[in-house]
């Protein structure tokens, strides 16, 4: 059903939204669509502690810029639960004024001291649940299949696919 769309990928600076995750993807995802005046889809990634409350949560960018993979094994240093769950939402808006769709996947796992290639993020301290590896040292086409990433790209597809759009 949607053989004739054209996706091109657009850079923007877009206000830095504070709160719940949802929130932040939903008016980011307004906002892409009230600038662009047209339908958007924007991607968010979250990584949620469980002993902190989930945090760092959707502020995972500041924090590891700030702290690298192994400050962010030490911040648990103090609690005996590593466990964590990375998050990826995509919000898609047909358009200006219109109800943004949120698209969610989940991957749990621990949070362990870095392991593998520092090349991509958060790779080398999140170990995904039921993996002896991190994600960094997983084979990409194994991260591929069972990422966050992944899952929430499988909710994507499934709603295109179905020809759910408004």
């Amino acid at each position: 059903p949607c053989s004739d769309a054209q996706i091109v990928n657009r850079k923007m600076d877009l206000p830095e939204y504070q709160g719940e995750m949802d929130d932040i993807c939903i008016n980011k995802c307004k906002e892409a669509a009230r600038i662009v005046k047209g339908p958007v889809l924007i991607e968010d990634t979250c990584l949620c502690f469980n002993a902190l409350g989930g945090l760092p949560g959707p502020y995972i960018k500041w924090f590891l810029d700030k702290l690298g993979p192994d400050g962010l094994y030490k911040l648990l240093a103090g609690w005996e639960d590593k466990s964590a769950s990375a998050v990826c939402t995509f919000a898609y808006c047909p358009g200006e004024g219109q109800e943004v769709k949120l698209f969610r996947g989940c991957t749990e796992g621990t949070i362990v001291e870095p392991r593998g290639p520092r090349d991509f993020g958060w790779d080398p301290c999140f170990q995904p649940r039921a993996h002896e590896r991190t994600y960094a040292e997983l084979p990409k086409k194994t991260k591929n299949q069972i990422s966050h990433r992944s899952m929430a790209l499988q909710e994507l597809r499934k709603y295109f696919s179905l020809g759910e759009r408004d």
